[in-house]
């Protein structure tokens, strides 16, 4: 990527990192406790990692966004809200002008500077092992030019409709402070993660808490709390405790059985929104064989069911999303008839709700050359989303009454993404959040291209000519209508290949201590100390 003048590292990098540390802590500590204000939260899904670049996930960026900022950040209203750029214009459709913030310092007092920008453009596609980069937030970058220190000019290679929103996506680190190929680990240590967010990193335990402090210099109003605490609990059981108790004043993710019985509950206040954030499953369709499908009696199939579009419609008819929307979930989700959100710009309109027919299942296997079915693991998270070991067994128990012998492997969120990344399973479920239709299609099912971008989280290699080639005309059409009209037609042909398998929507919630803190929910699951404020 071109534009702006070279990185460079800075001399006493580490010196000066670990006096931001100092400072921070001395801060947190000046004032007596009980002048502090404090708060704690217990989260469900911890970050696996604090390199603001390695994971584009909803966990991760959840945790960054109270340390670090980006030239934009989309509200809960999906209205793109200025932080490190003050406005963007397009001057052409091939340039856009970016008004930068003036006055803004990095925690350790490094200035934040134009070249910047270039800087963390260029990175983003080079942070190595990375489970789904940032790239697509700057696939069409060309160049960035410096027109004056608070000006610089995004040059594309091909229009770019979404540069509102892509400007919202990727952290900004600095040239002087991060240096030559920063290392991830250097961001989870703690070493490195130096930003201009309202809070600063204090400490970082993984899998176990994280502790940020205002940042007393943040160039924007002054966040209301002294000190955060946040707890990272697994266990449904265990966070609605720890909230019973006392021991945290806010918990995300709700147990779906918990809710009425803290609804009920004076001392707490529920904190609800329908969400932007869709389940799905994601079959193994572009092999030969695949790993996890074998025979009735256990013995590897000579090729792949889930290659076959029968089989796959069956998995689809057999799952009963009504039933698991109203009583596994209880109404805290809905069934999914798209792969888009409800709110979603540019989805299917006035769908009907996606059938549940058990004998067109069979039917359909049969034809497809399965009349006594195959066997079958699903495999999933267990603690990335409400219920989500539930959902994985109620799927399961429907696919073989389907006749379908399925098995369920629950795994660990960072353990089932690396591994589906690695391409080790035949179906897995996991969700997508956006405000737009079309960035799950370019991002999850348009046929994988790393110089392009495209399909960061495609981890089946997905791949269909009939989505790709109005997914790449939408994503440089200017004109709404028109870019309406090919996300639409991208969004049909995905829906009739069953390239993937919408499940629910689910709906948001988090509970807290009344009496501590009033939360603004977020429509994509981030909880963050930056939506909460005390009461009154």
């Amino acid at each position: 990527m071109a534009g702006g003048r070279p990185a460079t590292g800075r001399n006493g990098m580490v010196k000066r990192t670990l006096g931001a540390a100092v400072a921070a802590l001395a801060f947190a500590l000046a004032a007596p406790a009980s002048a502090q204000r404090t708060l704690t939260m217990g989260v469900q899904t911890p970050p696996s990692a604090l390199d603001p670049h390695y994971h584009n996930t909803t966990n991760n960026t959840m945790m960054l966004m109270q340390i670090f900022e980006r030239l934009f950040e989309l509200d809960n209203r999906a209205v793109p809200q200025p932080r490190l750029a003050e406005s963007m214009r397009a001057i052409d459709d091939l340039t856009w002008e970016v008004k930068l913030r003036q006055g803004v310092r990095f925690h350790d007092g490094t200035p934040f500077e134009a070249d910047d920008i270039s800087y963390t453009f260029a990175r983003i596609p080079t942070v190595p092992n990375s489970p789904a980069l940032y790239t697509p937030a700057v696939r069409t970058i060309s160049a960035v030019e410096i027109v004056d220190p608070t000006t610089i000019r995004i040059r594309t290679h091909e229009p770019n409709p979404l540069m509102h929103f892509d400007m919202a996506a990727p952290f900004i680190l600095s040239r002087r402070i991060h240096g030559t190929n920063p290392a991830t680990a250097d961001f989870t240590s703690g070493r490195l993660a130096i930003g201009t967010g309202p809070y600063r990193l204090v400490s970082f335990a993984q899998n176990e808490r994280m502790e940020i402090v205002r940042n007393p210099t943040y160039w924007g109003p002054p966040e209301p709390w002294d000190r955060v605490t946040i707890r990272f609990i697994p266990q449904a059981a265990s966070r609605t405790a720890a909230l019973l108790a006392g021991e945290v004043d806010l918990i995300d993710y709700v147990p779906v059985q918990d809710v009425e019985n803290l609804r009920r509950e004076p001392r707490f206040a529920l904190f609800e929104v329908d969400s932007v954030t869709f389940v799905y499953l994601f079959p193994d369709s572009m092999r030969d064989t695949s790993p996890f499908v074998a025979d009735r009696q256990g013995n590897p199939l000579p090729r792949n069911p889930l290659a076959d579009r029968r089989v796959r419609e069956a998995l689809s008819l057999a799952i009963n999303r009504e039933a698991i929307a109203t009583r596994l979930y209880q109404g805290l989700a809905t069934p999914a008839d798209q792969f888009a959100s409800p709110i979603a710009e540019h989805r299917l309109p006035n769908l009907p709700p996606l059938p549940h027919d058990v004998a067109r299942a069979r039917a359909l296997l049969a034809e497809a050359g399965y009349p006594d079915g195959f066997r079958l693991t699903i495999h999933g998270p267990n603690g990335f989303f409400p219920s989500d070991q539930n959902l994985l067994q109620a799927l399961a128990q429907q696919f073989t009454r389907a006749g379908i012998e399925t098995t369920v492997q629950a795994l660990p969120p960072a353990n089932l993404f690396t591994r589906a990344t690695n391409r080790e399973f035949s179906l897995f479920m996991t969700y997508f959040s956006s405000y737009l239709t079309i960035n799950p299609l370019r991002q999850v099912v348009a046929t994988r291209n790393p110089d392009l971008g495209l399909g960061p989280f495609n981890r089946q290699r997905y791949s269909n000519p009939a989505i790709d080639e109005p997914v790449r005309l939408a994503l440089t059409t200017m004109d709404p209508e028109r870019r309406q009209v090919l996300t639409q037609q991208a969004a049909r042909a995905l829906l009739e290949d069953k390239g993937v398998l919408p499940v629910i929507f689910l709906r948001n919630t988090w509970a807290g201590r009344r009496d501590r803190v009033v939360y603004d929910p977020s429509p994509v699951n981030h909880t963050s100390a930056v939506h909460a404020r005390p009461p009154g």
